[in-house]
């Protein structure tokens, strides 16, 4: 125990030095005060096809629904979604936190880059009788107009958009002031940071402007990107536990089968057996090793979450 606390203390030092790198690296722009108009024009210029297609791999809904999906109801009820609001879910993927909302009483958009994962979403809904509008949509460059929502929302979607700041400028923009925005973020620590370090082994290198996910879970790092846009900012530690009632054989083979990131790395190493049999002992040792479950009982993978709740000033 003593040595996964060092541990994770070392991970959440990296990631604090980490985000220092980043602000001198930005340079002349603050972090937190939104860029000129025309820069979000271009950013919605540019498109993301690798990153669509690797999200449209695999299942995405059956990995939700087996993983994330109690996640929704927590950050509808931590924004205050109700009666009478109008709710962007950015990177929606297959509805987690829209199709929540909606049964709160929202009258709800849900966007995401990969349209491909919308039927999935759509059948949801339907099954549990509520409406959601789908919109593809990139989180740096929403299509919507200024001030047209009344929370605007994402549960472990948005922070995987490489231009942190851009996301943080579109959520902002789009929410009416004195509005919600509303976040699910991977922290820099536990599970979160061991799973994403064996990923990251064998993905391709990060393009050279872009952030780890990982630090949309750092609250000064949250606080820089919000800046003064904000009139209230609260940051809520809160963990979350994935189940696997196979074990942990059950708990890889799901993300090998349903999760499009690990698919696109294992495609990516096809004809390279040694660095695939590498990623996948160590994709194994993670699931082992990590299992925080009894033994004989289902496989338990306790991970790390922060929930961000901000009022855009009026």
């Amino acid at each position: 125990m003593e040595h996964r606390s060092v541990e994770r203390g070392i991970v959440a030092a990296a990631a604090l030095a980490r985000v220092e790198e980043l602000k001198r690296i930005y340079g002349g722009m603050p972090m937190g005060t939104r860029r000129p108009a025309e820069s979000i024009a271009e950013r919605g210029s540019q498109p993301k096809p690798a990153a669509r297609q690797m999200w449209a791999l695999g299942d995405y809904h059956a990995f939700a629904k087996a993983t994330v999906w109690e996640l929704g109801p927590i950050l509808v009820r931590a924004a205050g979604i109700g009666p009478g609001q109008r709710v962007l879910d950015v990177a929606a993927g297959t509805g987690n936190t829209a199709i929540r909302a909606a049964q709160a009483g929202a009258e709800v958009v849900a966007s995401d880059l990969t349209p491909e994962n919308f039927d999935a979403g759509r059948r949801e809904a339907r099954a549990v009788g509520v409406e959601v509008e789908w919109t593809e949509a990139d989180a740096e460059a929403l299509p919507f107009e200024d001030d047209s929502f009344d929370a605007v929302v994402s549960s472990l979607g948005a922070i995987f958009a490489p231009d942190h700041e851009a996301v943080a400028d579109e959520m902002l923009r789009v929410c009416k002031p004195g509005g919600t925005v509303g976040m699910i973020n991977f922290r820099p620590t536990g599970l979160a940071a061991d799973f994403f370090d064996v990923l990251g082994r064998y993905a391709p290198p990060l393009p050279t402007n872009a952030r780890p996910p990982l630090l949309w879970g750092d609250e000064h790092y949250v606080r820089q990107l919000f800046g003064d846009r904000v009139e209230s900012l609260t940051m809520t530690p809160h963990t979350y536990t994935e189940r696997s009632a196979g074990g942990a054989a059950a708990y890889r083979a799901l993300f090998q089968k349903t999760f499009g990131p690990l698919i696109a790395i294992r495609a990516s190493l096809a004809d390279q057996p040694d660095p695939l049999d590498a990623l996948d002992r160590d994709f194994a040792a993670y699931t082992e090793t990590q299992n925080r479950g009894r033994p004989g009982g289902p496989a338990e993978y306790p991970y790390d979450v922060l929930i961000v709740i901000a009022r855009k000033r009026r």
